[in-house]
């Protein structure tokens, strides 16, 4: 297995050259990429946890260094310009080191104004893609412009991985497996959602602001809050069902993983757990080259359909549940998304580098992505059945309640739901689950 660095190089040329392409697309000579600024609460003077550009990200394992920039000319080196401020209120970033530093030319600044002299002379020749509080010089003259012909064409190849982000993606997943290993021991103990928050951030080594998203620790009937991110101080009596939907990152990039346990490992919730379980592995398995996402997504629901039949808890067959709508009342979000520097990564309904979207399947809103899948592509595999009241009152609603047999939704009400999700990377052969791999580990 090869190491991240010695696949840098080959990553950063890639980059190279979708960047000549993206500019010559858009009529500019220079990529200009700021890190990004702090961002300060209104009437105060605390700043938002910093968060890295993920353009600036992608060219190096930066993710803590506001205020630099990096230039990328084709046909030259690429340079960074790296503050590293004169300040005795905070931790100055160490000077540039690492596998990456030969691969750029370095300059050092103390001052964020001091990276101006540093830019190409002419901004109008430069595509700068980042925020507009990036703005440097005179009347903003590198205000990021974003243009549209860069943005796609760039945002487009994101989604093929390069060999050296899957290591790194793989990293990040070793580090999110280790967590969700540390926060099952602490469910099982009796802990809080909070407890086991904070047991997860430790085995993790990262911070609630460090991690790639905020953790869903859901207890119980919280499990049927999609986003659940309230984490109460106190466990419920009885502890029944545990849902932890945490990532953890790694030089840039994240992992997004989710597991589900039940308290009685010989229950009924532990058999529903036991069925998506068999299911969400098939549907990984279908992470091959030509498949059509939004294909997999509504094989997903006839899938999950099958198991709610099984489980009395619809009374319909799987092909009826799907066409009415009752599948998506167990079944309410997509089957997954992108993911690489940003959690739901870009360019997931792309026609394609020269811009376009792809419908979602009619009936699925919140379907992420839409693409045919390509060797390179890593994705989300995330399917769930959940117990939520008020989509299960909809349905009631829409004259479908006699699908239902609703005395076994009341006895599973009390678990929330289930979701497992794996990371997934499309080859041009077997699909490798990461996930999986790091668990087995």
């Amino acid at each position: 297995m090869s190491s991240a660095a010695s696949l840098y190089s080959d990553h950063l040329a890639t980059l190279q050259a979708r960047t000549a392409t993206a500019l010559e697309r858009g009529g500019f000579d220079h990529l200009v990429v700021p890190s990004g600024t702090a961002h300060y609460q209104v009437f105060d003077d605390r700043d938002y946890p910093y968060a890295v550009n993920p353009q600036f990200k992608h060219w190096l394992p930066l993710t803590r260094n506001p205020g630099s920039w990096i230039v990328a000319t084709p046909g030259q080196k690429p340079k960074l310009v790296y503050l590293q401020p004169r300040d005795y209120w905070h931790v100055v970033p160490q000077a540039p080191e690492g596998y990456w530093v030969e691969h750029f030319d370095i300059v050092v600044i103390r001052q964020p104004e001091e990276a101006l002299k540093h830019l190409p002379r002419n901004a109008s020749r430069c595509a700068v893609l980042g925020e507009p509080q990036s703005a440097l010089g005179k009347y903003g003259a590198f205000l990021p412009n974003n243009p549209r012909p860069v943005l796609d064409y760039l945002e487009y190849h994101r989604a093929f991985k390069t060999p050296y982000e899957i290591e790194m993606l793989r990293e990040a997943t070793r580090r999110g497996v280790r967590a969700h290993q540390a926060a099952e021991r602490a469910f099982r103990s009796g802990a809080s959602e909070f407890g086991i928050h904070l047991s997860y951030c430790q085995a993790a080594g990262q911070d609630a602001g460090e991690l790639p998203y905020s953790n869903i620790v859901a207890l119980n009937e919280h499990g049927a809050v999609l986003h659940y991110t309230e984490l109460d101080r106190v466990p419920p009596k009885p502890a029944r069902s545990f849902l932890l939907d945490a990532g953890a990152s790694h030089g840039g990039y994240a992992c997004d993983i989710t597991r589900t346990h039940a308290q009685d490992t010989a229950g009924e919730f532990q058999a529903l757990i036991d069925a998506v379980d068999r299911a969400q592995q098939a549907m990984c398995a279908q992470v091959r080259a030509g498949m059509d996402y939004r294909q997999l997504h509504l094989d997903a629901h006839l899938a999950l359909a099958g198991i709610l039949r099984e489980a009395g808890i619809i009374t319909v067959q799987p092909e009826e549940a799907v066409a009415t709508g009752v599948s998506s009342a167990f079944f309410p979000h997509g089957i997954g998304h992108g993911l690489g520097l940003q959690v739901h990564d870009v360019a997931g309904f792309a026609a394609s580098d020269r811009g376009g979207t792809i419908a979602r399947p009619e009936g699925h809103p919140y379907l992420r992505l839409t693409r045919t899948l390509e060797p390179g592509f890593v994705v989300t595999i995330e399917p769930g059945i959940y117990f939520v009241d008020m989509l299960l009152e909809d349905l009631q609603a829409a004259g479908r309640g006699g699908s239902v047999d609703w005395s076994r939704v009341d006895a599973f009400r009390p678990y929330g739901g289930i979701r497992i999700e794996d990371n997934v990377v499309c080859t041009g052969g077997e699909p490798l689950n990461l996930t999986r791999e790091a668990f087995a580990g």
